[in-house]
């Protein structure tokens, strides 16, 4: 396309805002062979947006206890790619509020980010946030927190992690067994992340949650948008203080 810097794309294979045309993360892949695409150049962010926006919201429809979709984030579900069973999740999941997470560090302690990306039916949210310093740990675990935090009503949930330190810590009941232990995972250590942990598990209680791993950077699109997401937000300056890092 011409000199437009961001496209805004209503039907394609992953409706969104794009500050570029091509590559592998540009508009131009997710309108290529996709019946009936639909999309627009613009010279600024807040011009695409509004178009996008006034041409989705007739589609829009909420997650449970959710608010409707954000600003800029399609309600329109693209095809989730899981790799067991190959590209798309079982039956269980898709009876679930399905949610990616992935979270990082620019170094490790560093500048952290973490991103969410909530599916269910045609609804979609993403949801990002970051630290001035924090740890790659603490960023995982942060994504699981503000996804499930995300959704008021009880229901079943998916989440998608590419940690194991974050699903074995659920799945292998690691994480309940340091609770129950005044936080120790043996006769002299501490757990560490505490208090992302003890938050992680009320919310767990809250919902009906199921922790998948997947692994990272291996082709799956919703994780690869959670790292884009989170290497975003790692990114930006004047990050707030993650109290709770700074606290140990």
């Amino acid at each position: 396309m011409g000199k437009n810097k961001f496209y805004a794309v209503v039907k394609g294979h992953r409706p969104g805002i794009y500050d570029e045309w091509f590559g592998a993360r540009g508009a131009e892949a997710n309108v290529r062979g996709f019946a009936g695409a639909r999309y627009k150049g613009f010279a600024s962010r807040r011009e695409a947006e509004a178009w996008f926006n006034e041409l989705s919201a007739d589609r829009q429809t909420a997650l449970p206890g959710m608010p409707a979709v954000g600003r800029g984030v399609s309600s329109r579900r693209p095809k989730p790619v899981v790799k067991a069973p190959p590209d798309k999740p079982d039956v269980a999941d898709q009876r679930s509020v399905i949610v990616y997470t992935d979270g990082g560090c620019s170094k490790n302690p560093g500048p952290g980010g973490y991103g969410v990306v909530l599916l269910y039916g045609d609804s979609r949210k993403e949801l990002s946030g970051g630290y001035a310093r924090t740890t790659n740990n603490r960023m995982e675990l942060t994504a699981c927190i503000k996804g499930l935090e995300a959704l008021e009503q009880k229901c079943p949930v998916t989440v998608f992690c590419d940690s194991q330190y974050v699903v074995n810590g659920i799945e292998k009941g690691w994480a309940r067994r340091w609770k129950r232990n005044n936080w120790k995972r043996n006769k002299t250590d501490m757990a560490e992340n505490s208090d992302l942990w003890s938050k992680l598990l009320d919310l767990c209680e809250k919902h009906d949650v199921t922790f998948r791993w997947v692994r990272g950077h291996d082709g799956n699109t919703e994780n690869e948008r959670c790292d884009q997401l989170a290497v975003e937000m790692t990114r930006r300056g004047e990050l707030p203080t993650d109290c709770g890092y700074n606290e140990k």
